[in-house]
């Protein structure tokens, strides 16, 4: 069934293409067809178990938002698909799926307070989990943790730094805890001053430091031959003369018997 999914999506005129996915069968549609492609999948497709809804952060790409719907058949057997939609940084606004799906909204608030994400017609969109004083979206890659900064974090123990250290032991260029950005991308600043990127921070630690080394197609690796010991030359003073075979003379042949 999850495979009739594109083509129920796509004959509705819904412009619907497959994504890549480790898991059940992925679908991405536009942001303005998201509700009706939710109600083409339970209506037509039968997809009328909603698992949950969540979104991820795409830096500027803006925020990915994945909904799991299945449908159980055939004993135990179920069927499962993914709903990915693309939605701007500076409008992260969808329309609410609670007419479609009763089971999206208490999905729906817990992304709104922690992305900052609106879904318009929402009937209650208020706080689910975090207190009403907090400020901020905690699952925002430009979110900052502020108790990385305010307690000393384990992890950033190196060599010279940790309680236990011998005296004049040799450090290391300190490095800055996850979720804490340099102290000149973020916090108050002097009137005037520019005003900084919030995403440069999680863009850098999204970068690799060292790129992977893309092989030419067609182009193998050379294997690495063993290397075997060298075998010493005749006049080497180390290389032991060549056994021979007692003549039928020799006292010596006969000393052992």
């Amino acid at each position: 069934m999850s495979s009739d999914a594109l083509q129920a999506l796509t004959g509705a005129g819904i412009a619907a293409t497959s994504a890549d996915s480790f898991g059940p069968t992925a679908v991405d549609v536009p942001p303005e067809s998201w509700v009706a492609a939710h109600e083409v999948l339970r209506d037509a497709v039968g997809f009328t178990f909603f698992d949950f809804l969540s979104a991820s952060d795409e830096l500027k790409d803006g925020f990915r938002i994945v909904s799991h719907l299945a449908d159980f058949w055939g004993g135990s057997h179920v069927e499962h698909v993914l709903v990915r939609t693309l939605v701007p940084r500076d409008n992260a606004v969808l329309p609410t799926l609670t007419d479609v799906y009763a089971g999206a909204n208490w999905h729906e608030r817990e992304t709104h307070e922690m992305f900052g994400i609106g879904f318009a017609g929402h009937p209650n969109l208020t706080t689910l989990l975090l207190p009403e004083e907090f400020e901020g979206h905690p699952l925002r890659k430009e979110f900052v943790l502020a108790s990385r900064v305010a307690k000393p974090w384990p992890g950033a123990k190196e060599p010279g730094e940790s309680d236990h250290a011998p005296a004049g032991a040799p450090s290391r260029r300190r490095t800055l805890p996850p979720g804490v950005p340099d102290p000149e991308t973020w916090g108050p600043r002097p009137p005037g001053s520019p005003t900084p990127d919030p995403l440069a921070p999680a863009e850098a630690a999204s970068t690799p430091a060292r790129p992977r080394r893309t092989a030419t197609p067609g182009e193998r690796r050379a294997r690495r031959q063993p290397t075997s010991p060298a075998t010493p030359a005749p006049d080497s003073p180390t290389a032991a003369p060549p056994a021979s075979a007692p003549s039928e003379g020799d006292p010596a042949a006969g000393a052992d018997e």
